[in-house]
C-alpha cells in the first residue's frame, strides 16, 4: 500500500567515551582510549507514513549484542515504535568500544575485575551509549515533519580493498590493500574476491529544500585509524562530516556500512581522503535525485536457527587445559598490553563449545526496511561481500543497502571456499562460528523478505 503524507525526523546524540574506556576491535589486545581525533554518536532517522513508523539507529561503535538491542527497542516502544521496526546497526568502527560483551562466551568463566576487557566491552560505557541511542530514537521521532525523500546510487573503486590473498599453494594470507611496489619473491596467486563499489544514497528534504537527514551507504572495514588507542569514528565519520559541510550542520548524516568481513580500506595510512572521495561520489549522486513526497514503509523481521560448527576433541581438549593452567589470562612478555596468542585462542574456542553447550543453533535474525523504493537488509554479524552482493544482485527494490553488524554479533559469514581456505575469518573461533551452510541460508532468507515486501 503507497501512503502520502510522508514525515521524517533525525538526531544526533555524542557518545564519545571517557578516557581509559576499552577500544574493541583487537583480539586479546588492551587498547584504553587516550586521545579522541573525532567524536562518536548515535544517528537516528525516523519515519512515518499512514500511522506506521520505522527507524535506523546507526552507532558509532565496534559492535552491539542482542542483550543491548533487546533493551534500547524495548525502551523505544515508548515513542510508539514496533520494536521490529527499529533496525540497530553498528559501523564497526575498530577505534570505539563495544556496547556489550562480544569476544567470549556469557558462560565463560569468570575472569577478575581488571580484565573485564577481555570480554569485549565497558559495562559502564555500554549503560551510558545505550541510553543515548534511545535518547537518539525519540529526538527523531519527536521531530517528525513533511517531507520528500530519493535515493540513488554511484560507483566508487578506489578507497576498498577485499583483504582476503590465495597463495602460491592455495591457502590464505591477509593483504595489507596496497600495492606500493612490487614484490621480488612471489606469494600470492590472487585476491580471493571481489569488493563492492556502491555509493548509496536516499535524501530527505524538507519543504524548504533543506536536507535534515541523508543515509548513506558503501562497504569497507572502518580500520584506517585502528590499532592506535585513539578514539573515532574512521571513515564513516569523516564522510558524515563532510556531508554536513554540505547540506550545512543541522544535517544528521547516517551512514549505513555494508557486507565488508573481507573488505578493508585501500589505503589504512588516514581516514580523511576516503571520507572526502565518498563526498566527492555522492555530490555527482545528489544531481540525479527524483524526490516524492509519497513513500511505503514496511518491515520484516525473521529469526533462521542456523547450526554451529562442531569442535573435535582434540581441540576441545587442547582448550580446556590452557584455561585450566592458566585461569587468569597472561599477558604476553613480547607484545606489551597484549595476551599471549595461545590463550586468547584457547578461551576463543571453548567459547563456541560453551555455547554449542546451551544449543547446537544460533538463532540469527534477518531484518528488512522498506522506505519508497529502498530497502534496508539488516544482517548481524560480519558478512563476506559476496552475500551482501547476492542480495544486492536478486533484490526487486532500486535502491538496496546491507547493513552489517545489526542487533547481534555472531562473527564473520564467509561463503564456502573462503571457509575451506581458512584464515582469520575462517578458522574455528568465537568470531568464526557458523556452520558453512550459514551463507546460503542467510541469503534465502534475505531475498525472501525483499520479495514478500516488494509484493505487498
Amino acid at each position: 500500500m503507497t501512503n502520502d503524507g510522508l514525515r521524517a525526523g533525525a538526531a544526533q546524540v555524542e557518545i564519545t567515551p571517557p578516557a581509559g574506556t576499552h577500544l574493541a576491535g583487537a583480539v586479546g589486545y588492551y587498547r584504553p582510549a587516550r586521545v579522541a581525533l573525532d567524536s562518536l554518536y548515535a544517528k537516528a532517522v525516523a519515519f512515518e507514513a499512514g500511522g506506521r513508523r520505522l527507524c535506523v539507529l546507526a552507532l558509532d561503535v565496534t559492535i552491539i549484542t542482542e542483550d543491548w538491542t533487546e533493551r534500547i527497542r524495548k525502551q523505544a516502544a515508548q515513542f510508539g515504535l514496533d520494536p521490529d521496526a527499529l533496525m540497530v546497526h553498528a559501523t564497526q568502527t575498530h577505534s570505539a568500544p563495544p556496547i556489550g560483551h562480544f569476544m567470549v562466551d556469557p558462560d565463560f568463566p569468570e575472569l577478575p575485575a581488571e580484565f573485564e576487557w577481555v570480554r569485549g566491552g565497558d559495562g559502564a560505557y555500554s549503560e551510558w551509549a545505550a541510553a543515548r541511542a534511545v535518547e537518539a530514537v525519540g529526538e527523531a521521532l519527536d521531530g517528525l515533519r513533511p517531507v520528500q525523500i530519493a535515493a540513488a546510487s554511484g560507483s566508487d573503486g578506489r578507497w576498498a580493498a577485499n583483504r582476503r590473498a590465495v597463495t602460491m599453494d592455495g591457502g590464505i594470507t591477509m593483504t595489507t590493500g596496497v600495492w606500493a611496489e612490487p614484490q621480488g619473491t612471489q606469494t600470492i596467486r590472487y585476491i580471493e574476491g571481489p569488493i563492492d563499489p556502491e555509493v548509496g544514497v536516499l535524501v530527505v528534504r524538507a519543504p524548504d529544500i533543506s536536507v535534515p537527514a541523508v543515509l548513506l551507504h558503501h562497504t569497507c572495514h572502518p580500520v584506517c585509524v585502528f590499532p592506535r588507542p585513539l578514539v573515532s569514528a574512521d571513515w564513516p565519520g569523516e564522510w558524515a562530516a563532510r556531508m554536513q559541510d554540505v547540506f550545512g550542520p543541522e544535517c544528521v548524516p547516517l551512514v549505513v556500512n555494508g557486507a565488508c568481513g573481507n573488505i578493508n580500506p585501500a589505503d589504512r595510512s588516514d581516514h580523511r581522503p576516503m571520507g572526502a572521495g565518498l563526498t566527492e561520489t555522492t555530490r555527482m549522486v545528489l544531481e540525479r535525485l527524483e524526490f516524492s513526497g509519497e513513500a511505503t514503509l514496511d518491515w520484516r523481521l525473521a529469526r533462521l536457527p542456523i547450526p554451529l560448527r562442531e569442535l573435535s576433541d582434540e581441540e576441545l581438549s587442547w582448550a580446556r587445559g590452557v584455561i585450566e593452567a592458566d585461569p587468569v589470562p597472561p599477558w604476553d612478555p613480547d607484545r606489551p598490553g597484549q595476551l599471549t596468542r595461545e590463550w586468547i585462542t584457547a578461551a576463543s574456542v571453548w567459547s563456541v563449545h560453551l555455547q554449542r553447550q546451551r544449543s547446537p543453533n544460533l538463532e540469527y535474525e534477518v531484518q528488512v526496511l522498506r522506505i519508497g523504493d529502498a530497502a534496508i537488509v539488516g544482517l548481524p554479524g560480519e558478512p563476506f561481500v559476496e552475500l551482501g552482493l547476492a542480495i544486492k544482485l536478486a533484490s526487486p527494490f532500486a535502491q538496496t543497502f546491507i547493513a552489517h553488524c545489526t542487533s547481534h554479533y555472531v562473527g564473520y559469514i564467509p561463503f564456502a571456499e573462503a571457509l575451506a581456505r581458512g584464515g582469520h575469518e575462517a578458522d574455528t573461533r568465537y568470531w568464526a562460528k557458523l556452520a558453512p551452510e550459514a551463507f546460503g541460508m542467510i541469503r534465502e532468507r534475505a531475498v525472501g523478505l525483499l520479495g514478500e515486501m516488494a509484493g505487498a
